[in-house]
């Protein structure tokens, strides 16, 4: 198919397209880009009218009428529940005498989860999809398109379009064939093994765990995680980011990649985590408490998934963004990258060189806290 005979469609949404060519698209099978989460963030209203995000998904169809590729994206009024910051951006550029609102926002909402953001079952047509992204810029007048936690695969493709590069990190836990948690303790120096065996005894004597998926997961407990995460939401971001209902329909479709880990005092639930899961990693998204427990949050967000992560053979725990406590608790400081389309030249530039400067304190920090990490030194 010539380029010049392709033609990029802009949906109303995720949910007004057909789920199994989405998700065809969606090779890898990453649960944050399927039809079912997008169209779930649509159907709830956690994005759409009033939200800030605008649906705006980018396909192009084969000869037979049928998806071929798709880009999730979004008509954004703020960056707000993206993850990698650029405020600063839209601040010097309006101070210049710039509109940075609205722009392009290419993503999986409110998830700073790596993964594909070109969604391909025919490749030839990434270098399209992003020509259509840059012509949707272009044409109405918009600021920018932004591609963020770009699986470190596509990378390539947003360099070959001359989209700008950022990095990041963030702190994965990662699976090195361990048989149990107490053979992924081995691996750890002394010091930082006796920590985590006092912080996981000192939660787990406090309160009683449970693991819910599927059809497990009962109105209840939902309605419990709800308050948990309106706890969480008001603290971190002023409001919460997902409606009630996001929570009821995300246990309707995709409850089997779903494990709500919640605990118990005596018969009260008192705090959650929420984590889906993917072909080979676990994605720990939400958590909140409505009561101080000592080491709670870390054996609910981090050892509980990476013990899932052990018992289901998986490669990776992916525990959100930020967090250099995660270091001491056996998550490595992995690059994370995001791409950006700038439709002005000079506001370019500036951005290109700030990116050239971030990413070399990015690399050295990396270094840094590798060099920092719990695991036993070679010899």
């Amino acid at each position: 198919m010539p380029d010049a005979d392709i033609i990029a469609k802009i949906g109303r949404g995720v949910a007004a397209l057909p789920a199994e060519e989405w998700d065809a698209c969606n090779g890898a099978g990453n649960p944050f880009l399927s039809h079912a989460f997008l169209s779930t963030m649509e159907d709830s209203g956690s994005v759409g009218r009033g939200s800030g995000w605008t649906p705006a998904p980018i396909v192009i169809e084969d000869d037979a009428g049928a998806i071929a590729a798709a880009l999730p994206a979004y008509l954004k009024s703020h960056s707000q529940g993206e993850y990698v910051f650029d405020q600063s951006w839209a601040h010097a550029f309006e101070s210049a005498g710039g509109r940075y609102y609205p722009k392009l926002q290419i993503a999986a909402p409110f998830s700073p989860v790596p993964g594909p953001r070109l969604l391909l079952r025919e490749p030839a047509l990434a270098q399209p999809l992003l020509n259509a992204a840059e012509a949707l810029v272009l044409q109405n007048g918009l600021s920018s398109a932004h591609a963020s936690f770009v699986a470190p695969d596509q990378i390539a493709h947003f360099e070959e379009a001359g989209w700008l590069i950022r990095t990041d990190s963030q702190f994965h836990w990662k699976n090195r064939d361990y048989r149990s948690f107490d053979d992924f303790l081995g691996a750890l120096s002394s010091r930082k093994r006796k920590n985590i065996r006092k912080e996981r005894a000192a939660a787990q004597s406090a309160v009683h765990i449970e693991r819910l998926t599927g059809e497990a997961i009962r109105p209840e407990h939902w309605d419990a995680f709800w308050l948990f995460y309106q706890d969480t939401g008001a603290r971190k971001w002023g409001h919460p980011y997902l409606t009630r209902e996001a929570f009821d329909l995300l246990g309707q479709r995709m409850g089997d990649r779903i494990v709500l880990v919640l605990a118990y005092d005596g018969d009260m639930p008192i705090a959650g985590a929420l984590n889906l899961l993917g072909p080979d990693t676990i994605y720990g998204r939400y958590w909140g408490a409505l009561a101080e427990v000592p080491f709670l949050h870390f054996e609910l967000c981090y050892y509980q998934a990476i013990d899932i992560a052990i018992e289901r053979g998986l490669a990776t725990v992916e525990a959100g963004a930020q967090g250099q406590h995660k270091l001491a608790r056996g998550y490595e400081p992995t690059p994370t990258y995001s791409a950006h389309f700038i439709a002005d030249e000079g506001f370019r530039d500036a951005v290109d060189d700030f990116l050239t400067r971030e990413r070399e304190a990015v690399a050295q920090e990396i270094e840094f806290l590798n060099e920092m990490g719990p695991f036993k030194k070679s010899d």
